[in-house]
């Protein structure tokens, strides 16, 4: 059985006790074993790591680095267990979580509930919003976001795809009809939104290729989910994420109309967050729950 590690620690234990003899009683071992271990990894490694020709143990160049890089390694290995130790006894503190209203709303809520039966120390602080937060400023710890990201020096771990669906009630569409081209859309209501990362445009598949169509409606809303009600009241069209009118759609209060049109319409959902490989241990915790969930319910 290959046992570099345990290899390793032999000769870090060499080299830090300053005999074979003495790391061999540190280590409970017998000085010839201590020896063999060695010039195995010498072998292995095919240069020679210690002096043997002096009574004091001296290193080679290699076995300096070697003594280095071992070190480095085994006190990273020592992190990692202790982080998953860590992670398995109980989280507790406050995370600050900014999510859009529709996906805090369907997707996150619902996930809290068994987070707290896990993690029942575990504060969430939660505001939903469509509006993009920074981080920074506004103290969150994480947020979940719909769209490209702006920040490269934010962490993002991937949630999933939400692809886009333009639905209308079916009193709307019995009054003015279904539209079955791009170009129909030109008599209808369609939604939208007025915060500053949307435009008045819906990306079409017209031809064969993605298009920018403008439209025009009597409502732009902030939120998802107030054009989403809006709709299931037969004022106009709607464009939005499948996970926000899944439901609607299969129990009928909302139609699917222009399915072939929105082809290739869809965005990724991202976790924020600030920390990198020194985040805290509760807000690992949290993303570690979660994600996985998150990424389930966008599946469907």
């Amino acid at each position: 059985m290959d046992n570099r590690v345990g290899e390793m620690q032999v000769f870090v234990r060499v080299v830090e006790a300053g005999s074979f003899s003495q790391a061999a009683r540190l280590l409970l071992m017998t000085p010839s074993t201590v020896s063999k271990l060695i010039s195995r990894t010498e072998s292995r490694l095919g240069v020679r790591l210690v002096k043997r020709s002096t009574r004091q143990l001296a290193l080679t160049n290699e076995g300096r680095i070697f003594y280095e890089r071992s070190l480095a390694l085994l006190e990273e290995l020592a992190e990692i267990e202790r982080d998953i130790a860590q992670d398995a006894v109980s989280a507790s503190g406050t995370i600050r979580v900014n999510a859009s209203v529709a996906f805090g709303t369907l997707g996150l809520e619902p996930v809290l509930l068994a987070l707290w039966e896990a993690q029942p120390n575990i504060v969430v602080d939660l505001s939903l919003s469509d509006e993009m937060v920074n981080l920074y400023l506004d103290r969150t710890d994480v947020a979940f976001r719909v769209g490209s990201l702006q920040d490269s020096t934010i962490v993002a771990r991937r949630i999933g795809t939400a692809r886009r669906k333009i639905v209308a009630a079916p009193i709307y569409l019995e009054r003015y009809g279904e539209p079955k081209t791009v170009d129909d859309l030109v008599r209808h209501n369609c939604l939208g939104f007025n915060f500053r990362r949307a435009a008045p445009v819906w990306p079409l598949k017209e031809s064969g290729r993605i298009v920018d169509r403008a439209v025009v409606g009597s409502l732009l809303a902030n939120n998802g989910e107030t054009v989403r009600r809006m709709a299931l009241a037969g004022v106009g069209l709607a464009r939005l994420g499948d996970y926000h009118v899944r439901a609607d759609i299969a129990d009928g209060r909302l139609v699917e109309v222009l399915s072939s049109a929105v082809e290739g319409d869809e965005e990724e959902i991202h976790a924020l967050y600030l920390g990198g490989p020194r985040l805290p241990h509760r807000v690992r915790v949290f993303l570690d729950f979660v994600c996985p969930r998150l990424s389930q319910f966008l599946i469907g």
